[in-house]
């Protein structure tokens, strides 16, 4: 077996554990037991101290280049911010397998959202592949009532989802040019400073059980799988990383049933095969017609 090869198959394990890693922070959604918006906090937090370590011993560079870099940072991490908050919220009012179908609308809402910032028109395709997905979510809604906890999960997952597509856009267009680790460490310091300002439970009185898994989420579940998923980008294609990506909600889903017995019924399965089929196709027809 060449180097190459071998270099391609390590590049493809590292992409699988992020994803994998990915869909299990849905879990702690439900694991921890603190609003949505206070494990987000205490997560950015210890991810931030996380990243920074692992940047120092690698001695990378830790500074932006210029101010209007660290005003994208900054806006970086206010979207981000809202995506984690809304992502968690919609987990804990929906459950992880429905919250995070909702969530995994953002491949086609960024085939939306992208043409404002590039000046072009959606396709025939795109709309057809919008429509699949909003069938997918109408088959996940229990009632059309935002007094129904899963129904209010479902449209706070998709607005996690929007703020996501639009971290990406704002990322890909202005902030590229640094390494994963290095934007996620701005990001994350920025959403635990701006949102620490809205924690509901101080540090000293969060239990120590609630500590041990949101360092875990921060360590394993948040830094860790950004650095894996930019290394393996050096040896993979973006197709390949998007496709692959797609399989977070199969993980999620099968991570909540084993751990959590979560079960889902059959419109949920169906729904969800909707939705994570429109985002494959999207994934994949944006990656060819880029190539």
């Amino acid at each position: 077996m060449s180097a190459s090869i071998k270099v391609e198959q390590q590049s493809l394990l590292y992409l699988h554990i992020a994803v994998l890693l990915f869909g299990g922070t849905a879990l702690f959604s439900k694991l921890i037991g603190l609003p949505a918006l206070d494990i987000t906090v205490y997560r950015t937090g210890v991810a931030a101290i996380t990243l920074f370590i692992l940047l120092t011993l690698q001695k990378k560079q830790l500074t932006l280049a210029n101010k209007k870099d660290y005003g994208i940072a900054v806006l970086l991490g206010c979207v981000v911010g809202i995506h984690w908050v809304t992502y968690f919220a919609g987990m804990q009012m929906a459950g992880v397998t429905v919250g995070i179908i909702a969530f995994f609308t953002y491949p086609v809402i960024t085939v939306f959202i992208e043409p404002l910032f590039n000046k072009t028109r959606p396709k025939a395709k795109d709309i057809i592949t919008a429509l699949v997905v909003i069938i997918g979510i109408v088959l996940l809604i229990p009632e059309v009532s935002f007094g129904n906890q899963v129904t209010l999960g479902i449209a706070t997952g998709i607005v996690s989802a929007v703020f996501f597509a639009l971290r990406n856009i704002l990322h890909k267009n202005y902030f590229s040019h640094y390494s994963g680790p290095h934007t996620m460490l701005y990001q994350t310091l920025v959403a635990c400073v701006v949102l620490s300002l809205f924690v509901e439970v101080p540090p000293m009185s969060v239990t120590k059980h609630d500590w041990l898994l949101l360092v875990l989420v921060g360590v394993i579940f948040t830094a860790t799988p950004h650095a894996l998923f930019a290394a393996s980008l050096r040896h993979l294609t973006a197709t390949t990383a998007g496709l692959i990506s797609c399989l977070q909600p199969l993980y999620g889903s099968v991570l909540a049933f084993l751990l959590l017995q979560e079960r889902p019924n059959l419109m949920t399965i169906i729904g969800g095969l909707l939705v994570v089929s429109a985002a494959v196709f999207e994934t994949w027809s944006v990656s060819r017609s880029k190539s």
